[in-house]
């Protein structure tokens, strides 16, 4: 059993934001998967899923980003799952955007949702899908940026990005995180 997790903030304020990527990408796997958020538990909202021969809980915290890693490491605990278990999707301001990569540990990069899942987990050392949503302009506060809506001009973009986020998902699921890396982070290069 594996738990996917998508990082963002509840309520329809923040439904188009760059911060809420990560709920796009949960929300767009668990259709293709043919789930739908019913449970509600570890202050999240779940749906459950197969994807391969894997059995998949999706999860989005209801916590509100600075807080995400209460409902990851209570999920992780019941189920008594492992950091290998884990694939965490989230936005990332280092990556261009709409480019997607995928890695294991590293530094949370200012990022407060993945901050606080590695101190609910114990450690770093798990999958993580960064959806790229680039930098902010000049003399703009990166909090303010990360909560502003994507642009209406880059719903295309941002629909591809989400595919290719959902993949790099699948993959890292069904193939494990080293295997599904070399494929993702493959795909992205070759994009540029």
């Amino acid at each position: 059993m594996k738990l996917v997790v998508g990082l963002g903030n509840p309520g329809e304020e923040y439904a188009r934001t760059r911060h809420n990527v990560g709920f796009v990408v949960a929300d767009r796997l668990a259709q293709l998967a043919g789930a739908s958020f019913t449970a509600k538990k570890f202050a999240a909202e779940l749906a459950e899923a197969r994807l391969g021969p894997e059995r998949v809980w999706i999860l989005k915290p209801q916590t509100y980003m600075n807080h995400s890693g209460e409902a990851v490491g209570a999920a992780l605990r019941f189920w008594k799952l492992g950091l290998d278990d884990l694939v965490v999707v989230h936005d990332d301001l280092e990556l261009e955007p709409f480019r997607v990569q995928l890695k294991v540990g590293g530094g949370h990069g200012g990022h407060n949702g993945v901050k606080s899942v590695n101190a609910h987990v114990g450690s770093p050392e798990y999958a993580r899908v960064r959806v790229g949503v680039g930098r902010p302009p000049p003399r703009m506060d990166p909090a303010d940026y990360v909560l502003g809506k994507f642009a209406k001009g880059e719903d295309a973009e941002l629909d591809l990005c989400v595919e290719q986020a959902v993949e790099a998902t699948r993959l890292a699921v069904e193939l494990g995180a080293a295997k599904a890396m070399n494929q993702v982070n493959r795909r992205s290069r070759a994009a540029e």
